[in-house]
Protein backbone atom coordinates (compact mmCIF):
# COMPACT_ATOMS: atom_id res chain seq x y z
CA UNK A 1 0.00 0.00 0.00
CA UNK A 2 1.12 3.55 -0.60
CA UNK A 3 1.30 5.75 2.48
CA UNK A 4 -1.62 7.91 1.33
CA UNK A 5 -3.98 5.84 -0.86
CA UNK A 6 -6.85 7.45 -2.75
CA UNK A 7 -10.25 6.09 -1.74
CA UNK A 8 -13.22 5.88 -4.08
CA UNK A 9 -16.30 7.90 -3.12
CA UNK A 10 -19.05 5.57 -1.89
CA UNK A 11 -21.35 6.57 -4.73
CA UNK A 12 -18.83 5.24 -7.27
CA UNK A 13 -18.80 1.75 -5.77
CA UNK A 14 -21.23 -0.90 -6.99
CA UNK A 15 -24.02 -1.76 -4.58
CA UNK A 16 -24.48 -5.35 -3.43
CA UNK A 17 -27.62 -5.50 -5.59
CA UNK A 18 -25.67 -4.38 -8.67
CA UNK A 19 -22.95 -6.94 -7.96
CA UNK A 20 -25.59 -9.63 -7.54
CA UNK A 21 -27.20 -8.72 -10.85
CA UNK A 22 -23.89 -8.80 -12.69
CA UNK A 23 -22.96 -12.10 -11.01
CA UNK A 24 -26.19 -13.61 -12.33
CA UNK A 25 -25.33 -12.40 -15.82
CA UNK A 26 -21.82 -13.86 -15.55
CA UNK A 27 -23.35 -17.12 -14.32
CA UNK A 28 -25.61 -17.21 -17.39
CA UNK A 29 -22.42 -17.01 -19.48
CA UNK A 30 -20.88 -20.04 -17.77
CA UNK A 31 -19.12 -18.63 -14.70
CA UNK A 32 -19.51 -21.02 -11.75
CA UNK A 33 -16.81 -19.76 -9.36
CA UNK A 34 -16.55 -16.35 -7.69
CA UNK A 35 -13.64 -14.96 -5.68
CA UNK A 36 -14.12 -11.81 -3.61
CA UNK A 37 -10.81 -10.02 -3.66
CA UNK A 38 -9.19 -6.65 -3.31
CA UNK A 39 -7.74 -4.47 -2.18
CA UNK A 40 -9.22 -5.82 1.02
CA UNK A 41 -12.79 -7.13 0.68
CA UNK A 42 -13.46 -7.20 4.43
CA UNK A 43 -12.86 -3.46 4.66
CA UNK A 44 -16.39 -3.19 3.26
CA UNK A 45 -19.16 -3.64 5.80
CA UNK A 46 -21.48 -6.65 5.83
CA UNK A 47 -19.62 -8.75 3.27
CA UNK A 48 -21.37 -11.83 4.64
CA UNK A 49 -24.60 -10.38 3.21
CA UNK A 50 -23.07 -10.24 -0.26
CA UNK A 51 -21.79 -13.81 0.13
CA UNK A 52 -25.32 -14.96 0.98
CA UNK A 53 -26.74 -13.15 -2.07
CA UNK A 54 -24.17 -14.79 -4.34
CA UNK A 55 -24.76 -18.19 -2.75
CA UNK A 56 -28.40 -18.01 -3.84
CA UNK A 57 -27.36 -17.94 -7.50
CA UNK A 58 -28.04 -21.49 -8.65
CA UNK A 59 -25.18 -21.75 -11.17
CA UNK A 60 -22.50 -20.60 -8.68
CA UNK A 61 -20.93 -23.62 -7.04
CA UNK A 62 -17.92 -22.08 -5.30
CA UNK A 63 -17.38 -18.76 -3.50
CA UNK A 64 -13.97 -17.91 -2.06
CA UNK A 65 -12.24 -14.83 -0.72
CA UNK A 66 -8.71 -13.42 -0.73
CA UNK A 67 -8.02 -11.29 2.34
CA UNK A 68 -5.18 -9.82 4.37
CA UNK A 69 -6.75 -11.45 7.42
CA UNK A 70 -7.02 -8.27 9.50
CA UNK A 71 -10.79 -8.64 10.09
CA UNK A 72 -10.97 -12.40 9.66
CA UNK A 73 -11.09 -13.45 13.32
CA UNK A 74 -14.29 -11.48 13.94
CA UNK A 75 -15.96 -12.22 10.60
CA UNK A 76 -15.02 -15.83 9.75
CA UNK A 77 -18.05 -17.41 11.41
CA UNK A 78 -20.58 -15.14 9.67
CA UNK A 79 -18.86 -15.65 6.31
CA UNK A 80 -18.95 -19.43 6.71
CA UNK A 81 -22.61 -19.39 7.73
CA UNK A 82 -23.41 -17.19 4.72
CA UNK A 83 -21.97 -19.80 2.38
CA UNK A 84 -18.31 -18.90 1.82
CA UNK A 85 -16.29 -21.98 0.88
CA UNK A 86 -12.76 -20.83 1.61
CA UNK A 87 -10.33 -18.01 2.26
CA UNK A 88 -6.86 -17.30 0.97
CA UNK A 89 -4.89 -15.17 3.40
CA UNK A 90 -2.01 -13.00 2.21
CA UNK A 91 0.91 -13.56 4.60
CA UNK A 92 4.30 -12.51 3.28
CA UNK A 93 6.43 -13.19 6.34
CA UNK A 94 6.35 -15.48 9.37
CA UNK A 95 8.58 -13.07 11.27
CA UNK A 96 6.68 -10.47 13.26
CA UNK A 97 9.01 -7.52 12.72
CA UNK A 98 9.33 -8.17 8.99
CA UNK A 99 5.58 -8.65 8.60
CA UNK A 100 4.88 -5.35 10.30
CA UNK A 101 7.52 -3.62 8.21
CA UNK A 102 5.93 -4.65 4.91
CA UNK A 103 2.32 -4.07 6.01
CA UNK A 104 2.87 -0.96 8.11
CA UNK A 105 0.50 -2.43 10.71
CA UNK A 106 1.09 -3.98 14.13
CA UNK A 107 -1.25 -6.84 13.29
CA UNK A 108 0.85 -10.01 13.10
CA UNK A 109 -0.95 -11.85 15.93
CA UNK A 110 -4.30 -10.56 14.71
CA UNK A 111 -3.76 -12.10 11.26
CA UNK A 112 -2.58 -15.42 12.73
CA UNK A 113 -5.66 -15.47 14.96
CA UNK A 114 -7.78 -14.84 11.89
CA UNK A 115 -6.26 -17.84 10.12
CA UNK A 116 -6.96 -20.02 13.16
CA UNK A 117 -10.54 -18.75 13.40
CA UNK A 118 -11.15 -19.48 9.72
CA UNK A 119 -9.84 -23.03 10.13
CA UNK A 120 -11.96 -23.54 13.25
CA UNK A 121 -15.13 -22.57 11.37
CA UNK A 122 -14.44 -25.16 8.68
CA UNK A 123 -13.44 -22.77 5.93
CA UNK A 124 -10.86 -24.12 3.51
CA UNK A 125 -7.75 -22.03 4.18
CA UNK A 126 -4.82 -21.26 1.90
CA UNK A 127 -1.88 -18.93 2.46
CA UNK A 128 -0.47 -16.68 -0.28
CA UNK A 129 3.13 -15.56 0.05
CA UNK A 130 4.67 -13.19 -2.49
CA UNK A 131 8.38 -14.00 -2.58
CA UNK A 132 10.74 -11.08 -3.15
CA UNK A 133 14.45 -11.64 -3.70
CA UNK A 134 16.49 -10.15 -0.90
CA UNK A 135 13.46 -9.55 1.29
CA UNK A 136 11.74 -12.79 2.30
CA UNK A 137 13.20 -15.51 0.06
CA UNK A 138 15.07 -16.75 3.16
CA UNK A 139 11.69 -17.79 4.63
CA UNK A 140 10.66 -20.17 1.84
CA UNK A 141 11.59 -23.30 3.82
CA UNK A 142 9.89 -21.92 6.94
CA UNK A 143 6.66 -21.55 5.00
CA UNK A 144 7.11 -25.04 3.56
CA UNK A 145 7.53 -26.40 7.09
CA UNK A 146 4.25 -24.74 8.08
CA UNK A 147 2.49 -26.47 5.18
CA UNK A 148 4.14 -29.79 6.06
CA UNK A 149 2.97 -29.66 9.67
CA UNK A 150 -0.61 -28.61 8.93
CA UNK A 151 -3.35 -29.14 6.39
CA UNK A 152 -2.66 -25.74 4.87
CA UNK A 153 -1.78 -25.08 1.26
CA UNK A 154 1.00 -22.48 1.00
CA UNK A 155 1.12 -20.80 -2.40
CA UNK A 156 4.28 -18.95 -3.36
CA UNK A 157 3.70 -16.11 -5.83
CA UNK A 158 6.36 -14.54 -7.99
CA UNK A 159 6.66 -10.80 -7.40
CA UNK A 160 4.41 -9.04 -9.92
CA UNK A 161 4.17 -5.35 -10.98
CA UNK A 162 1.13 -4.54 -8.84
CA UNK A 163 2.60 -3.08 -5.63
CA UNK A 164 1.30 0.22 -4.35
CA UNK A 165 4.71 1.88 -4.07
CA UNK A 166 5.90 0.86 -7.57
CA UNK A 167 9.03 -0.86 -6.26
CA UNK A 168 8.72 -3.83 -8.62
CA UNK A 169 11.51 -4.67 -11.02
CA UNK A 170 12.58 -7.96 -12.65
CA UNK A 171 15.70 -8.25 -10.50
CA UNK A 172 13.52 -8.71 -7.42
CA UNK A 173 11.71 -11.74 -8.85
CA UNK A 174 12.55 -14.98 -7.04
CA UNK A 175 11.41 -17.60 -9.54
CA UNK A 176 9.22 -20.62 -8.95
CA UNK A 177 12.10 -22.84 -10.00
CA UNK A 178 14.33 -21.30 -7.33
CA UNK A 179 11.59 -21.71 -4.73
CA UNK A 180 11.15 -25.42 -5.42
CA UNK A 181 14.89 -26.04 -5.55
CA UNK A 182 15.29 -24.46 -2.13
CA UNK A 183 12.42 -26.43 -0.59
CA UNK A 184 13.71 -29.71 -2.05
CA UNK A 185 16.87 -29.28 -0.01
CA UNK A 186 14.71 -30.03 3.03
CA UNK A 187 11.63 -31.89 1.77
CA UNK A 188 10.71 -34.41 -0.90
CA UNK A 189 7.96 -33.06 -3.15
CA UNK A 190 5.79 -34.71 -5.76
CA UNK A 191 4.27 -32.59 -8.57
CA UNK A 192 0.50 -32.72 -9.04
CA UNK A 193 -1.29 -32.28 -12.38
CA UNK A 194 -2.24 -28.66 -13.08
CA UNK A 195 -5.91 -28.18 -13.80
CA UNK A 196 -6.72 -26.12 -16.93
CA UNK A 197 -7.37 -22.52 -15.98
CA UNK A 198 -5.71 -22.87 -12.58
CA UNK A 199 -3.30 -20.13 -11.57
CA UNK A 200 -1.07 -22.46 -9.56
CA UNK A 201 1.01 -25.57 -9.98
CA UNK A 202 0.73 -27.79 -6.90
CA UNK A 203 3.21 -30.08 -5.18
CA UNK A 204 2.48 -32.46 -2.33
CA UNK A 205 4.83 -33.68 0.37
CA UNK A 206 5.73 -37.34 0.11
CA UNK A 207 5.03 -37.80 3.83
CA UNK A 208 2.76 -34.86 4.76
CA UNK A 209 -0.77 -33.56 4.32
CA UNK A 210 -0.01 -29.98 3.31
CA UNK A 211 0.65 -28.74 -0.22
CA UNK A 212 2.92 -26.24 -1.90
CA UNK A 213 1.64 -24.12 -4.77
CA UNK A 214 3.54 -21.99 -7.27
CA UNK A 215 2.07 -19.04 -9.16
CA UNK A 216 4.70 -18.27 -11.78
CA UNK A 217 3.10 -15.35 -13.59
CA UNK A 218 6.46 -13.85 -14.56
CA UNK A 219 8.80 -16.75 -15.40
CA UNK A 220 6.24 -19.29 -16.65
CA UNK A 221 2.88 -17.59 -17.26
CA UNK A 222 -0.36 -19.45 -17.88
CA UNK A 223 -2.06 -16.91 -20.16
CA UNK A 224 -2.88 -19.54 -22.78
CA UNK A 225 -5.70 -21.14 -20.79
CA UNK A 226 -6.63 -18.29 -18.45
CA UNK A 227 -10.43 -17.95 -18.34
CA UNK A 228 -10.67 -15.40 -15.52
CA UNK A 229 -12.09 -11.91 -15.57
CA UNK A 230 -12.26 -9.31 -12.78
CA UNK A 231 -15.13 -7.03 -11.96
CA UNK A 232 -13.72 -4.06 -10.05
CA UNK A 233 -15.53 -2.43 -7.15
CA UNK A 234 -16.26 0.59 -9.35
CA UNK A 235 -17.90 -1.50 -12.09
CA UNK A 236 -14.96 -1.65 -14.49
CA UNK A 237 -14.29 -4.99 -16.14
CA UNK A 238 -10.64 -6.13 -16.28
CA UNK A 239 -10.18 -9.13 -18.60
CA UNK A 240 -6.41 -9.28 -17.92
CA UNK A 241 -4.53 -7.93 -14.90
CA UNK A 242 -1.38 -7.50 -17.01
CA UNK A 243 -3.17 -5.08 -19.34
CA UNK A 244 -4.29 -1.58 -18.44
CA UNK A 245 -7.50 -2.05 -20.48
CA UNK A 246 -10.74 -1.67 -18.53
CA UNK A 247 -14.40 -1.57 -19.63
CA UNK A 248 -16.97 0.37 -17.64
CA UNK A 249 -20.23 -1.45 -16.88
CA UNK A 250 -21.71 1.26 -14.66
CA UNK A 251 -23.31 3.30 -17.47
CA UNK A 252 -25.18 0.20 -18.64
CA UNK A 253 -26.40 -0.45 -15.10
CA UNK A 254 -27.40 3.15 -14.48
CA UNK A 255 -29.07 3.74 -17.86
CA UNK A 256 -31.38 0.74 -17.77
CA UNK A 257 -29.67 -1.70 -20.13
CA UNK A 258 -31.19 -5.19 -20.23
CA UNK A 259 -29.37 -8.29 -19.00
CA UNK A 260 -28.96 -9.39 -22.62
CA UNK A 261 -27.32 -6.08 -23.57
CA UNK A 262 -24.97 -6.27 -20.60
CA UNK A 263 -24.11 -9.90 -21.40
CA UNK A 264 -23.29 -8.95 -25.00
CA UNK A 265 -21.04 -6.14 -23.76
CA UNK A 266 -19.23 -8.52 -21.39
CA UNK A 267 -18.65 -11.02 -24.19
CA UNK A 268 -17.18 -8.34 -26.45
CA UNK A 269 -14.85 -7.22 -23.66
CA UNK A 270 -13.72 -10.77 -22.95
CA UNK A 271 -12.96 -11.50 -26.61
CA UNK A 272 -10.86 -8.32 -26.69
CA UNK A 273 -8.78 -9.74 -23.86
CA UNK A 274 -5.09 -8.87 -24.03
CA UNK A 275 -2.66 -11.71 -24.78
CA UNK A 276 -1.14 -11.00 -21.37
CA UNK A 277 2.34 -11.17 -19.94
CA UNK A 278 3.12 -14.27 -22.01
CA UNK A 279 3.06 -12.22 -25.22
CA UNK A 280 5.23 -9.52 -23.68
CA UNK A 281 7.83 -12.12 -22.73
CA UNK A 282 7.69 -13.80 -26.14
CA UNK A 283 8.23 -10.46 -27.87
CA UNK A 284 10.94 -9.41 -25.41
CA UNK A 285 8.85 -6.45 -24.33
CA UNK A 286 9.54 -4.81 -21.00
CA UNK A 287 7.10 -5.47 -18.18
CA UNK A 288 6.29 -2.32 -16.27
CA UNK A 289 4.22 -1.48 -13.21
CA UNK A 290 0.60 -1.75 -14.35
CA UNK A 291 -1.74 -0.87 -11.50
CA UNK A 292 -1.67 -1.12 -7.70
CA UNK A 293 -3.72 -4.10 -6.51
CA UNK A 294 -5.05 -2.17 -3.52
CA UNK A 295 -7.00 0.08 -5.90
CA UNK A 296 -8.90 -2.68 -7.68
CA UNK A 297 -11.28 -4.59 -5.44
CA UNK A 298 -13.44 -7.16 -7.17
Amino acid sequence: MPEHPSWLPKEEILSFEEIERLAKIFASLGVDTIRLSGGEPLARNCMHELVAMLRDIQEISNINMTTNGFFLEEKAKALKEAGLNGVTVSLHSLRKERFENVTGKFAYERVLNGITAAMDTGLKVKINCVVIKGFNDDEVVEFASLAHKTALTIRFIEYMPFDGKKLWNPEKVFSGREIIERIKQSYELQPMPREPGSTSTLFEFSDGQGKIGLITSITSPFCGDCDRVRLKADGNLVPCLFSSSEYDLRPLLKEGASDVQIADFIKRCFWNKDAGVERKLDQVLSIRHIRPMHSIGG
